[in-house]
């Protein structure tokens, strides 16, 4: 009897039937599952919009990690009721989210990602991670929908190269130092308002949006509160959004973000967010490994 076949005769899923979790167990994602009424993704969509305008109109990945600690509409999507509850699914009852994402491809954009794992640079001390990606517009082929490797998550963490590749949206152009079969790939193809789960360590990536209109997508990473972040002396901030923290690996923030003028919140949300990709980079740099 494998772990998971233990939980289940003890858990009752939320929103998630046993065999969609046993389908992320086996492959290591799961989509579409809808999760935003068309509401929602309106009102989410238009305050990312806002915050993009505010940034200069084409702000990049990386400076869209954290804004759940700077934006009210931010701490709400992160707490999304069924959002947490398919995480739950995953996860189980006690949930921290430790960072978010933000990816925007705009209309025409060459932007792409290279085929990549999140667990080689994230410096977590557990595969006991799930990345929950909601798309606010549709997310398909033509406009650089994320792509995945079925079943790599139960490879090891490969070696990844730096290539610096002006197009690559990833902070150094992180890529995956293994062949990828391109008929081993599944397109991820989602509507507004629904998301797909997939595990911190599936090979990954995206094209360049050949289409005419935006691609946005909110990416809120979840860990269980006994996973640690490794070759960091000070606790990190991190939002207990379910359950209960027996561990205090992190600064658990409780209350959601303090009222400022939009400006002031812009400024110091990017400045968060490039102290946390510096803080990724000195992690990775600390455990000898490659960042990818």
């Amino acid at each position: 009897m494998t772990r998971l076949d233990d939980a289940l005769t003890c858990y009752m899923p939320k929103i998630l039937t046993e065999e969609q979790i046993r389908q992320y167990e086996r492959d290591g994602y799961l989509s579409p599952i809808p999760v935003l009424s068309p509401e929602e993704v309106q009102r989410f969509r238009a305050a990312y919009l806002e915050l993009e305008a505010a940034m200069g109109g084409r702000p990049k990945a990386t400076d869209l990690t954290l804004t759940h600690m700077h934006f009210p509409w931010s701490w709400e999507f992160i707490h999304h009721e069924k959002v947490l509850d398919a995480v739950e699914d995953i996860l189980g009852p006690n949930i921290i989210c430790w960072a978010s994402s933000i990816f925007p491809k705009q209309p025409r954009d060459p932007g792409f990602i290279s085929f990549h794992q999140d667990g080689t640079y994230w410096g977590l001390n557990s595969m006991d991670v799930t990345t929950a990606w909601v798309a606010l517009t549709e997310s398909t082929p033509e406009n650089g929908c994320m792509r995945v490797v079925p079943g790599s998550h139960k490879q090891p963490v490969h070696p990844h190269k730096e290539t610096w590749a002006d197009d690559n949206l990833l902070s150094r152009g992180q890529e995956i130092q293994v062949d990828v079969n391109e008929e081993d790939v599944v397109d991820i193809v989602l509507r507004p308002g629904e998301m797909s789960l997939h595990h911190v360590n599936i090979i990954h990536g995206s094209n360049p949006n050949h289409s005419d209109g935006k691609r946005i997508g909110f990416a809120p990473r979840y860990i269980r509160p006994d996973v640690a972040q490794v070759q960091i002396h000070d606790p990190q901030p991190a939002v207990l959004v379910r359950g209960r923290d027996d561990f205090g690996h992190y600064h658990v923030i409780e209350s959601p973000p303090r009222d400022v003028p939009f400006a002031v919140a812009v400024e110091e949300h990017l400045v968060a967010a490039r102290q946390h990709l510096e803080e990724l980079t000195a992690t990775k740099a600390a455990s000898g490994r490659v960042s990818g």
